[in-house]
């Protein structure tokens, strides 16, 4: 049975503050993006072309219509955000190219790059380089004018790299995208290790049938980037949260593509629980509801990690009665990581945040919370 947001989760995603929008503030988010658009349309000599559409969608747009399968993994509650049966919260922001490739004429001249930022919501794991409500930008060059090729996918990359890190080493290797042929990953080099940047390819001739265009005279490229991901690599920044900071140090280092320069970093706390979770429960499906039990704490919070599982069967009889372990559940062993970026916590508070972490990921009969001494 699916599990719908309720009207106070719709109301929290929508409240949030999407970077790469002006009209919320000015963040070196949209510095970035503009310098990557900027250099795209001197490139190709054509406009470009913005869109912003709300992030709830239909389903049929984020998925459907864009190829994928009716099992794909993506498409589990657990993963994805769902207000209804037929609404989500977008997963990406190419859930509005449907849309988009609907309203064209198929009898117009246009050779145009569209850009469509914001704020894309999935249920992911709590680290330094992971958040649920990540920043996307969809960038595809739509053309009845011009035959898009391999070649020109070549060099759309290589403008993109040298717009984000002037002077980087990239490659393409091949990956699978529903929407695309010829689908490559982009990668960088980064410090030694291969990162990615984005994703990319040609635009599906299925994709552009099913909008009414007719891939004889159509066609496209089409490339999806982490707008958070890009910026730390640019500024060289090591903990997303520092991107939505309100610290006058941290903040006033976000209008601008200047290397980062650390500010004080204040002491970790670490607490271990051992818990009783499903067993197909996993990093993301627990980092979301952590986020959701302590949504306004959550940048407190550095790092949730299941450091060791255990299945009914690798246990003792006197340890799955301790716990009250079923045989479709598994005890996990996770370590939590407390580091406010901007003020310190005692060791009360610490432990009060360990216990709403603790139960809301934990789904045994026995609790143990510090707090109570149970």
């Amino acid at each position: 049975m699916p599990t719908y947001l309720t009207s106070q989760d719709i109301a929290a995603a929508l409240e949030l503050r999407d970077l790469t929008d002006p009209d919320h503030g000015p963040h070196a988010m949209q510095l970035l993006l503009d310098t990557v658009v900027d250099a795209l349309t001197e490139q190709w000599g054509i406009p470009a072309r913005w869109l912003r559409t709300s992030p709830l969608v239909p389903v049929g747009d984020n998925y459907d219509r864009l190829g994928f399968d009716s099992d794909a993994i993506t498409r589990d509650a657990r993963y994805s955000r769902y207000v209804s049966p037929t609404v989500m919260l977008r997963s990406h922001t190419s859930a509005s190219i449907p849309w988009l490739l609907r309203t064209f004429d198929p009898s117009a001249q246009v050779d145009e790059l569209h850009v469509l930022p914001g704020l894309v919501y999935r249920r992911d794991s709590i680290d330094r380089t992971h958040v649920g409500e990540p920043h996307q930008v969809d960038l595809w060059r739509v053309s009845s004018m011009t035959s898009m090729s391999v070649e020109d996918l070549d060099g759309m990359l290589a403008v993109v790299v040298d717009a984000v890190l002037p002077g980087a080493q990239w490659r393409a290797v091949p990956a699978d995208h529903p929407y695309t042929e010829a689908g490559r990953q982009l990668d960088v080099l980064v410090e030694g290790q291969w990162l990615e940047l984005a994703e990319c390819g040609l635009i599906a001739p299925a994709l552009l049938t099913s909008c009414g265009l007719d891939p004889r005279v159509w066609s496209g490229l089409a490339l999806g980037m982490g707008l958070d991901r890009a910026l730390m690599l640019r500024k060289g920044i090591d903990d997303i949260r520092l991107l939505r900071a309100y610290d006058p140090r941290i903040k006033a280092q976000m209008n601008d593509l200047d290397r980062w320069r650390p500010v004080s970093t204040l002491p970790s706390i670490s607490r271990d629980i051992s818990i009783v979770i499903d067993a197909d429960d996993d990093d993301e499906t627990l980092g979301d509801r952590i986020r959701t039990a302590i949504l306004h704490r959550i940048d407190d919070i550095e790092s949730v990690t299941v450091r060791a599982r255990s299945s009914y069967d690798d246990l003792p009889e006197s340890a799955r009665a301790r716990l009250g372990l079923t045989r479709h559940q598994v005890n996990a062993l996770v370590r939590i990581v407390i580091r406010p970026l901007v003020h310190t916590l005692t060791d009360a508070e610490a432990n009060e945040l360990r216990d709403r972490m603790y139960l809301a990921v934990h789904q045994g009969p026995h609790r143990e919370l510090i707090a109570d001494g149970r």
